[in-house]
């Protein structure tokens, strides 16, 4: 249980500095400091070896570089979870299972009945099938002890299925052209790692050389870039070699990496809209108005739907010492779209201006009313436990 706590705060803080990181990024772009902020994003940089270069602007180093980082986190902590943790045992899995789908079934038909007239509009169906756990934990903490260490689980585990779902999502759904020899590339980086789990190197020097060269080849295979972090972490060593577990020692360090850098980082460079009146008229556009009912009405109630179903068939249980109506309200945090809905959206769309920054308001202003109405709910759901 310390150790859960341990990691609610974590997380807590993580949402924290994510806010405040997003209010930086909205002064920045809405006083007169706009065009230093954007001058700052265009900005070039990269590498040249040989005839061989990666020139991009920060913007895309962020989002393609240090959220593959981000991923290869994510996917250490799913293989963990998998193989020794929660999701191993078959009982617990049930219910984040069957609510994680339908958080991301329901979500997606409500925002494609939005924008099925135009092919392009619809590629944006999965932003709001994503959820930003830290923030959700964040405000469970606020009511402390009003809800019960259960349901603070079942949020952990839910997030792990909502993870496995968006690195499926954008594998399948977001891959452009392919190279054929950039996936080659990939495909020797794959053969190297799996040599060195087979012969237990415990040195993670060599692991991060080879998962940089598979960052390399998917960059330019057409794959995303954040890919090679999932496929990365698949063969980072779980048990201990010679003493050392790889997997744990690599998984702690990188989070305050991920929680005090890179996330805070990603909502600065993504976050800032312009808040003018083009932005709020275009919350009107179907995008806007499928990403805002499927952050706000769909992701919450498709976790309900599927998990209460799922509780009356008898698959599983309701969490120890909850109600339904505390579940609602935590299916509600779920909305919280923020910087994942962020993430998705600038691969969808590409970081495209066709939508006046209404696509990227709709986001932050789902989020705020989910996060108001599950906290409301959870607040008002039972009295404080003794």
């Amino acid at each position: 249980m310390k150790k859960l706590q341990a990691l609610l705060r974590h997380d807590a803080i993580g949402g924290i500095l994510i806010i405040t990181a997003t209010i930086l990024a909205l002064i920045c772009q809405n006083t007169i400091l706009t065009d230093f902020y954007n001058e700052l994003l265009r900005t070039e940089s990269g590498f040249v070896i040989g005839e061989y270069k990666v020139i991009k602007p920060i913007l895309l180093w962020v989002n393609d570089g240090l959220m593959a980082v981000f991923f290869f986190a994510i996917g250490l902590e799913i293989k963990k979870e998998i193989m020794i943790g929660e999701l191993s045992t078959p009982s617990k899995v049930a219910l984040p299972v069957i609510g994680g789908i339908g958080g991301v079934v329901v979500p997606s038909l409500i925002f494609v009945a939005f924008t099925f007239s135009d092919p392009f509009l619809v590629k944006g169906w999965a932003i709001p099938t994503v959820s930003d756990t830290a923030f959700a934990l964040g405000i469970l903490l606020l009511l402390g002890s009003r809800v019960p260490p259960s349901l603070r689980l079942f949020l952990l585990l839910l997030a792990i299925i909502d993870d496995i779902c968006a690195v499926v999502i954008i594998a399948i759904f977001y891959t452009g052209e392919l190279s054929n020899f950039a996936l080659y590339m990939a495909g020797v980086a794959f053969v190297i790692m799996a040599v060195l789990n087979i012969l237990k190197v415990n040195k993670p020097l060599f692991y991060f050389a080879a998962g940089a060269f598979m960052w390399v080849a998917f960059l330019e295979s057409g794959v995303h870039s954040t890919i090679a972090g999932i496929v990365a972490s698949l063969f980072i060593p779980l048990k201990p070699i010679k003493g050392y577990r790889m997997l744990i020692g690599i998984e702690h360090s990188l989070k305050g990496v991920i929680t005090y850098f890179i996330m805070p980082v990603f909502a600065f460079v993504n976050a800032g809209i312009a808040l003018n009146s083009q932005a709020f008229l275009g919350l009107l556009h179907p995008v806007s108005l499928g990403i805002i009912f499927g952050l706000l009405i769909g992701k919450p109630v498709g976790i309900f739907i599927f998990s209460y179903a799922a509780i009356k068939l008898k698959l599983s249980n309701l969490p120890t010492g909850s109600n339904f109506k505390q579940f609602l309200g935590l299916g509600f945090l779920t909305g919280i779209g923020a910087s994942m809905s962020l993430f998705i959206d600038s691969i969808a769309y590409e970081d495209s201006d066709l939508f006046v920054y209404a696509d990227k308001l709709a986001i932050l202003i789902a989020s705020f009313l989910a996060a108001f109405i599950g906290w409301f709910i959870l607040r008002n759901a039972t009295v404080k436990l003794k």
